[in-house]
Formats: structure tokens, C-alpha cells, sequence
């Protein structure tokens, strides 16, 4: 049987970047092998902590609002449509600079985990 979801059906949690993520298809709650997608939602100027993930390529997709990236040593605008690939190791956070909630998708693979993301900052 194929893994599935439904949004509606998907509690919230905070991640350990201060983001707060539903997890779409996770190996620990669908049975599915590699990888995890999971939406974020970003409110209003707020910023994600700086972090890494040793293991993890993540890459980032903006389905709503604007924001900006850092990504390394580099800083960009992102907004709706854009794609980011986050490789490993690469320390990474993002600021919602809009009005509404900045809204992506979360893809990574192997999938999420906490014990991969070392926090680079603190509150």
C-alpha cells in the first residue's frame, strides 16, 4: 500500500530551528524508505535558527509569502516558486520578511531528524 496523507489529518510540532513543520510522509509514520516531506510555516518576521544537517540534503520549495534565505556564506530574497538545494553540512535559516505566513515545502533526504540538526545559533 502506497504511503498517504491528508493535511488536515497532520498535528504541528516545532522543530529544533524554531519552525513549526507538519510532516507529509515521514519513514516513522508512513513506511516509506529515503526521504521526508514535511510543509513549514514561517510566521511574520520571524527568522528560523541557523542550523546544519551533516547527513541530510535538504531542499526548500516557497508555496506562499516571502522571505530571505541565508544559505552559507550567501543571502537571497526567495518568493513563491523558488527552489533552494540545501547540500550537507551547509548552515542554513530563513526570515519571513512579508505581511502573511511564509509557507515551503521541506524535502530531505535521508529524512528529517532531529539528532541530524545541529543548531549553529541559539535563541
Amino acid at each position: 500500500m502506497p504511503a498517504k496523507s491528508q493535511l488536515k489529518n497532520i498535528l504541528p510540532y516545532i522543530t529544533r530551528d524554531q519552525s513549526e513543520i507538519r510532516e507529509l510522509i515521514h519513514p516513522s509514520i508512513h513506511g516509506n524508505q529515503a526521504q521526508s516531506l514535511a510543509e513549514a510555516v514561517i510566521k511574520p518576521g520571524q527568522t528560523t535558527l541557523l542550523h546544519q544537517h551533516q547527513q541530510t540534503e535538504e531542499i526548500y520549495h516557497i508555496t506562499q509569502g516571502h522571505g530571505r534565505m541565508t544559505l552559507a556564506d550567501e543571502s537571497f530574497d526567495v518568493s513563491v516558486g523558488d527552489s533552494i538545494c540545501i547540500p550537507p553540512g551547509s548552515s542554513h535559516g530563513i526570515k519571513n520578511t512579508g505581511l502573511e505566513n511564509l509557507h515551503l515545502l521541506c524535502m530531505c533526504s535521508p529524512a528529517y531528524s532531529h539528532n541530524d540538526t545541529e543548531l549553529l545559533e541559539t535563541e
